[in-house]
């Protein structure tokens, strides 16, 4: 009983197999095909360079205080409101324009707390920000 065909011979086979060489080379052309166009369309730009230095110098803080009675409080010190609006004047003009902090008491009217920003925002002041206590 034989398994095989008539024409089988047991010779050893001395070719080489074609067609998988083939189908790796044609699967390479197609990814070529498609990721040579994505790359030649790219935008050329000047991208800015990063230094991961630690500035040297720290902005200057100034505490505004508005008191629970609408008086302002420059770092500890009671201002008018033209005082307050001089000394805003002066720091929103200066080049490294120092952070201003304002603490408003929690009873306050917000009206004193909305006139300060908006003296703040009229001088030039571009670093406001909010200090509060946390929960308890």
């Amino acid at each position: 009983m034989s398994f095989g065909t008539q024409d089988d011979s047991d010779e050893v086979m001395n070719e080489i197999n074609m067609t998988p060489l083939v189908d790796v080379m044609l699967v390479l052309l197609i990814i070529f095909i498609i990721t040579v166009p994505v790359m030649k369309d790219s935008v050329n730009i000047d991208l800015p360079r990063a230094s991961n230095e630690p500035e040297l110098i720290k902005p200057e803080t100034i505490n505004l205080s508005i008191s629970a009675d609408g008086q302002y409080h420059w770092n500890k010190e009671s201002v008018s409101d033209d005082e307050l609006a001089r000394r805003l004047h002066a720091e929103g003009g200066k080049e490294n324009q120092p952070d201003l902090h304002i603490r408003g008491d929690k009873d306050v009217r917000y009206e004193r707390v909305a006139q300060a920003m908006a003296a703040a925002q009229k001088a030039g002041v571009r670093k406001i920000g909010f200090v509060t206590d946390p929960a308890p």
